[in-house]
């Protein structure tokens, strides 16, 4: 008779994500080997990585990401959950092919108001303008328009983002810059370098080594992709088989840490959009549903969060007005003392980096 696999508690998954996302100990690594190990890290907005960086790597500098898309090794493209990600330019290759089939069904769902109009011309046609030279969607939409002046506009850039893998170049999403969003091809970005190939069962073991132990649906949750059971099932003979609280079957590789559920945990500050919270279909390894429902937004936005105890016990926001910068920590229940004076000082250590040349740093607490 086979053995049920063994149980893992909350707290020991809680442990595990928290050690695979470097939230445990900082790790001494280069910024673009943490990207990739991260299998990226969502980048709807410019600054959040930059902050999940910091989080996690000992003695992070923030022009170093800056340096790193400049000279193209890492970028900012559409990949999993159809969203902004901030990746390697080795992992651009390998991933964005992976991830169009959810994009091609994007495309699908407006089937009908897409009638009649040739999509493929139109990537065809937005390739040579952003090959052309970066552009703004704005811009991307107006040239279109004058190939196609009775069909929507709006709806033409959007299926043209769908079809094409487009980067978000420089200035945009370097730490302290300021620029439109300007997109180009990958291709015409990375000047034609070779494709690394990476195959979907690649995808999810790079996915459990970076999240699990985790089910089909959390890897599913992750990447945006369906049908992925058949290749956990393919991959099942070297993974190894767990299962939750709630029975649901769990799956990892055999080399990832799991600590246990008394490994002690830092005070963390997390970014919004932080792939932590992201990544799961069940997240209550990392926040609870009642908290959950105060930081994701009804309009996508993912607020930014603090750990206690492994764990998500609040909401944080970075103010900068008049040489002031005020990290403002906002809990949703009572901080223990020890852990309020660990996120005094955390705090203060993250306003030193993000914003070094503030005259003051003061961290303030909703509840003071």
């Amino acid at each position: 008779m086979t053995a049920d696999p063994p149980a893992l508690g909350r707290r020991e998954l809680n442990r595990a994500l928290l050690a695979r996302q470097m939230l445990l100990e900082r790790r001494e690594m280069p910024a673009l080997d943490a990207i990739e190990h991260l299998v990226g890290m969502q980048a709807q907005a410019p600054n959040p990585p930059y902050i999940g960086l910091w989080t996690r790597l000992a003695d992070f500098d923030f022009d170093e990401v800056g340096a790193l898309m400049t000279s193209r090794r890492a970028l900012r493209i559409v990949l999993m959950r159809g969203t902004l990600h901030l990746v390697s330019a080795r992992d651009a290759r390998a991933l964005r092919p992976l991830t169009q089939p959810l994009l091609d069904n994007y495309v699908k769902t407006r089937a009908a108001e897409l009638d009649g109009i040739d999509v493929d011309a139109v990537a065809a046609e937005a390739r040579r303008l952003l090959e052309d030279e970066p552009r703004t969607d704005k811009e991307l939409r107006a040239l279109l328009a004058e190939r196609w002046p009775d069909d929507d506009p709006a709806l033409l850039g959007w299926a043209a983002r769908c079809r094409l893998p487009l980067v978000q170049v420089p200035p945009r999403g370097i730490w302290g810059a300021s620029g439109m969003a300007r997109h180009t091809t990958l291709d015409a970005w990375l000047d034609g370098d070779a494709a690394s190939g990476l195959s979907v069962d690649e995808l999810v073991l790079r996915y459990l080594a970076a999240f699990g132990p985790a089910s089909v649906q959390d890897v599913q949750q992750w990447s945006g992709l369906t049908r992925l059971g058949e290749v956990v099932e393919r991959l099942s003979p070297g993974l190894l088989a767990f299962r939750d609280e709630n029975g649901r079957a769990l799956y990892d590789v055999p080399e990832a840490p799991r600590p246990g559920p008394d490994a002690p945990a830092p005070v963390r500050f997390v970014p919004d959009f932080d792939n932590l919270l992201l990544s799961h279909a069940d997240r209550t390894r990392i926040v609870t549903d009642e908290y959950r429902k105060r930081i994701f937004t009804v309009n996508g936005i993912i607020r930014a969060t603090f750990l206690v105890d492994g764990f998500v016990h609040g909401m944080w926001k970075i103010e900068k007005r008049r040489g002031e910068a005020t990290l403002r920590v906002d809990p949703f229940s009572p901080v223990p003392a020890r852990e309020r004076s660990a996120l005094e000082e955390e705090g203060m250590r993250l306003l030193a980096a993000a914003h070094p040349d503030a005259k003051t740093h003061r961290v303030e607490f909703a509840s003071d």
